[in-house]
């Protein structure tokens, strides 16, 4: 009795998501890419510090995915991310900063990235952006995900407008108080004008700065009176 070899079943491999990082800290580029090495779906296939022909690997590895410093000591981060768009618009490009303010990011995102991740955030964070960003979506810290992904990425990225400062929508309480500062009104008299508690005043002044990334009155009149 001739006993039949049962046919080989193949095994399927799921292709690995290749990340080039570009990182000038040589211990953070190293748990980085341990960090990253230690999961069966994603392999940094390159690091650069920065300097060492950051283009030419982008060329040679053909990575998914670009996972950067935001704070690049040796050259221009923003630039660094604009180039490689526009040299390989297919890669994805993922931030990393340990305390940026929300005009950072903004010009981040519309330098071309598709997220960014804040340095202290949890390992499991950072895999889980990296898998999202890839699949196609854009992830932002969660802090600023309402102020930032609703109110910016989506109007510069998806309209492509130019103009981030258009993309932030102002309650018409907000308006009336931006109105009102342009006229060089302080908060008590706002807050008469308004007939509402200077407290509240105080309050609204402050989610119109974190809005637009100022950081005084005088900014808030000068931003009011360039949109105009």
């Amino acid at each position: 009795m001739m006993l039949r070899n049962k046919p080989r079943q193949n095994k399927i491999t799921v292709p690995k998501i290749r990340i080039l990082l570009i990182e000038d800290n040589r211990i953070l580029r190293d748990g980085i890419t341990a960090m990253i090495n230690g999961h069966s779906d994603i392999i940094v296939v390159a690091v650069s510090n920065g300097r060492d022909h950051t283009l030419l690997k982008a060329r040679t590895v053909k990575p998914d995915l670009v996972l950067m410093d935001f704070g690049l000591a040796s050259q221009n981060s923003l630039s660094v991310v604009q180039t490689l768009k526009n040299d390989f618009p297919a890669i994805k490009i993922i931030g990393m900063g340990l305390v940026p303010t929300q005009m950072d990011i903004m010009e981040f995102v519309q330098a071309g990235a598709d997220g960014f991740i804040l340095k202290n955030v949890a390992v499991g964070e950072v895999i889980k952006t990296i898998r999202a960003v890839v699949a196609g979506e854009k992830s932002l810290p969660p802090p600023m995900t309402e102020s930032l992904f609703s109110q910016v990425v989506e109007h510069a990225l998806l309209k492509g407008k130019r103009n981030i400062s258009s993309a932030i929508r102002m309650t018409l309480r907000e308006k009336e108080i931006i109105a009102l500062i342009v006229e060089g009104m302080s908060n008590k008299h706002i807050a008469e004008t308004l007939h509402i508690a200077t407290f509240t005043v105080k309050s609204h002044v402050h989610n119109i700065l974190e809005k637009l990334a100022l950081h005084s009155r005088l900014q808030i009149a000068m931003h009011a009176r360039d949109e105009k």
